[in-house]
């Protein structure tokens, strides 16, 4: 039951803590570090709840050492009483041997009583010691837990820093592709081409203009020749 109403009370606020953080969550770097720190000082009071319990057990237990060794003591004295009236009872003193008698048997009805009361503590130390296991189990798990927690909280903020960086990134480039120098260089390159085309076309028809020219030539010489001829054949025949 103990072990119940600790962890129970510290489950029940950190479930609260948790679910307070996530309903006013903005920053979610800011609620994990608070989520860590509010852990972390559920575990601080479940630690001094724990402690109180320990100290509760080491107080029985105290107790009943204390009990077993007075019963011891008893003992003894219970002996030495009897020895005692031995003696006297062989000296014939029967008086004295009677009074440490009953010494004895006062002695042995408080051993009687510490061992009574030792024994009667021993099932609640025996319960208490299996609560405190358990509680000092349950603190492991919540500095576990804990441990698990910091480092979760440093994974997601390390993950959440470079989806920011990544999106500043992918900005960046949105801005680039909207003023994408290479797009004034492709019109440029098109108007080289454009020159170029334009050149070629005056280099062809330049080259068309002179094929024509040199044809002409050609027939001027082939009529110079016939008429030559033609003067030669008229000179024979004169």
């Amino acid at each position: 039951m103990v072990k119940q109403s600790i962890f129970g009370r510290i489950a029940q606020l950190t479930k609260a803590n948790i679910n307070a953080l996530l309903d006013s969550a903005e920053d979610p770097q800011k609620m994990l570090d608070q989520m860590v720190r509010d852990y972390t000082n559920n575990i601080a009071e479940a630690e001094q709840a724990v402690a109180q319990t320990i100290g509760n057990l080491r107080m029985l237990e105290e107790d009943h050492a204390e009990d077993l060794r007075e019963a011891e003591e008893w003992g003894s004295k219970a002996l030495a009483a009897s020895n005692k009236a031995d003696e006297f009872r062989s000296a014939g003193d029967t008086a004295n041997a009677d009074k440490f008698d009953n010494l004895a048997k006062v002695a042995l009805g408080r051993q009687i009583q510490a061992e009574s009361e030792a024994k009667a503590a021993e099932p609640q130390i025996a319960a208490q010691t299996e609560v405190v296991e358990k509680l000092k189990d349950g603190l492991n798990k919540m500095h576990e837990k804990l441990t698990e927690l910091a480092n979760k909280r440093d994974e997601l903020n390390a993950r959440q820093k470079s989806a920011s960086a990544q999106l500043q990134v992918n900005d960046a480039l949105k801005s680039f592709d909207v003023m994408d120098p290479t797009s004034e260089v492709s019109r440029f390159e098109e108007k080289v081409r454009r020159e170029e085309a334009k050149v070629r076309g005056q280099q062809e028809l330049a080259a068309s203009s002179l094929d024509a020219q040199f044809n002409e030539l050609e027939e001027l010489g082939k009529q110079s020749e016939l008429d030559a001829r033609l003067a030669a054949l008229k000179n024979k025949n004169a």
